[in-house]
């Protein structure tokens, strides 16, 4: 399987996910528009992944590229390409279809709990989510649950929690690939947006518990072997 990822700024990278793609012997590649790298064509990608960012889906003035990777990322889905999207990658996902992006209520940052959604049990992911976990988060924008998708959950600071499409399409608002060296590096380069939301934990009960990161990393695994086996 030919895997291909979309990077859009240094410290949010692949995470645990790169390293499952090796362990399973996929051909990886990837675009990182910080290096003003250019998109694939799209028949040469099986599996696309779309990593997050601390942009907005809406900031096409300030990225000359993320225009562009709208509409590729709309035409992998009219394509009927597998797509997996995390944070600004969900967000995407849902823009392309059809739905609003907007300013949540709340910034959510750190380790809160998602409750799964009873329409999950229908869908690819069957047996997969517990009925609550706890990923980790970064993100201050939210979106409309796109027409024809499945609710993923929710948690008490975002309603939409991310969702699944025609069983190809996931897009998760959380962070279940994060390795503790990638919240560092999240720590280090967007700190100014921690504030005194009820929902924006500090850097110490972040990084405080790395089994958090395990747990978290486990699941994600379990989800790939389930989406990328059927």
């Amino acid at each position: 399987m030919r895997i291909h990822y979309l990077q859009h700024v240094p410290f949010e990278g692949p995470g645990i996910l790169e390293k499952y793609f090796q362990r399973k012997g996929m051909v990886i590649s990837s675009t990182r528009f910080y290096m003003g790298e250019k998109l694939p064509r799209l028949k040469d990608v099986d599996f696309l992944v779309v990593l997050g960012g601390p942009m907005s889906v809406n900031d096409n003035a300030l990225y000359s590229w993320l225009t562009e990777e709208i509409e590729f990322v709309y035409s992998a889905v009219a394509s009927h390409k597998r797509v997996f999207g995390i944070c600004l990658g969900a967000q995407i996902l849902a823009k392309v279809l059809g739905s609003r992006i907007y300013e949540n209520p709340y910034k959510e940052i750190g380790w809160f709990p998602v409750r799964k959604s009873d329409a999950v049990e229908q869908t690819i992911l069957k047996g997969i989510l517990p009925d609550e976990f706890v990923p980790f988060h970064w993100h201050g924008e939210t979106f409309d649950l796109p027409k024809g998708s499945v609710l993923l959950g929710e948690s008490e600071a975002t309603l939409n929690q991310g969702f699944i499409f025609e069983n190809r399409v996931f897009a998760f608002q959380f962070h279940l690939e994060l390795t503790p060296k990638r919240a560092k590096d999240l720590l280090t380069n967007s700190r100014s947006e921690l504030n005194d939301s009820p929902y924006v934990q500090s850097p110490k009960e972040i990084l405080g518990n790395p089994d958090r990161f395990s747990i978290a990393n486990s699941l994600m695994f379990r989800i790939l072997d389930r989406i990328i086996s059927e």
